[in-house]
């Protein structure tokens, strides 16, 4: 019970005797300080006391696939406002590898009869991934709204950003400059952005009058040294331009490059995606295609209520346009 105290205490930035106070209804604390106690409690995995156990706060599982890439971190921020706002408390979970598994988190949310779920990213996008603990959402009618693309057969609201108007801008982009020799770095082959995202650019590369040869594709997990390998590849194909499905990647590619003894944006020009945190920081700043994460997040927490009020949007998918940001790692290819 100490531990207890404590723990809350030091959680909602209180003394014990205030915790304290609550948990045995006693006068003398504010509501809002009332609620923190009683949020605090719920998020750390306490039962309430068995006459606070009819007011416990709505809680919102925030599952997110990783946080290393920034983006992730800003759109747990963007959504955890937007909840708030809302009177909602969000409940992060995130993967790590080795860690706990989505499926866990997902028992484990509803153990604390939370009041619904956002995906940010996760293996509802991968379409050889597990899906049973989608279904169990579905069957429990938890409330559940997806961030960027999902498999077929997972009929809940979607938000995402448009992969072929993306992948479009960047290649457009690239082919003003006098690029022609243009690859693609993008995740696995089960993963649905990254199918979209070379669907639209074979669409992007025949609308130039040309057809994008297999080995300008080149897949890889998603992080920095994932791009660097894959970059690798296809600097090795003779390529001139690269665009990436998210920064990470980009910034990958970039150190592939100079491994080379290439110069960005002098040899070889690189588009990423997200434009994450920091972005204008790198050496050179990263053009990339910026996700409107704030419109995106707002979004996903209004589908989110509107099912917690009783409203059903139905399946679907919110596509928002992204928007081409050219900073200093696009130039015309050599020669020209």
């Amino acid at each position: 019970m100490t531990r207890r105290l404590a723990q809350v205490a030091k959680k909602v930035g209180v003394s014990e005797a205030t915790v304290s106070r609550v948990l045995n209804g006693k006068p003398g604390v504010s509501e809002a300080t009332r609620q923190s106690v009683l949020t605090a409690l719920d998020v750390l995995g306490y039962e309430r006391p068995t006459q606070l156990r009819g007011e416990r706060a709505r809680l919102v599982g925030l599952v997110l696939p990783e946080l290393q890439n920034p983006i992730f971190p800003a759109l747990a921020e963007v959504i955890g406002g937007a909840l708030a706002q809302q009177g909602l408390t969000p409940v992060l979970c995130t993967q790590t590898k080795g860690g706990v598994s989505e499926a866990d988190y997902v028992d484990l949310l509803l153990q604390q009869q939370v009041s619904g779920v956002i995906f940010a990213g996760g293996l509802f996008a991968q379409a050889d991934a597990p899906h049973e603990h989608y279904h169990l959402l579905a069957e429990r009618k938890v409330p559940v709204v997806l961030i960027n693309a999902s498999i077929e057969g997972l009929d809940f609201p979607c938000v995402a950003c448009d992969d072929a108007v993306a992948i479009e801008q960047a290649w457009r982009h690239l082919a003003s400059l006098g690029h022609e020799r243009i690859g693609l770095v993008i995740g696995p082959a089960d993963h649905m952005p990254s199918r979209r995202k070379l669907e639209a650019a074979h669409v992007a590369a025949g609308a130039m009058g040309s057809a994008l040869p297999e080995e300008f594709v080149q897949r890889s997990i998603f992080s920095l040294e994932g791009g660097q390998a894959a970059t690798t590849r296809l600097l090795a194909e003779g390529v001139t331009g690269i665009v990436c499905a998210s920064d990470p990647l980009a910034l990958g590619a970039v150190r592939a490059a100079r491994r080379r003894g290439l110069s960005v944006p002098k040899d070889v020009s690189v588009v990423g995606f997200d434009d994450s945190a920091f972005m204008t920081c790198t050496e050179p700043p990263l053009t990339t295609v910026r996700q409107p994460i704030e419109a995106m997040g707002r979004a996903a927490v209004d589908l989110l209520c509107a099912q917690i009020q009783g409203s059903h949007p139905g399946p679907g998918e919110l596509l928002f346009e992204s928007e081409l940001v050219v900073r200093g790692s696009t130039a015309p290819p050599p020669g020209r």
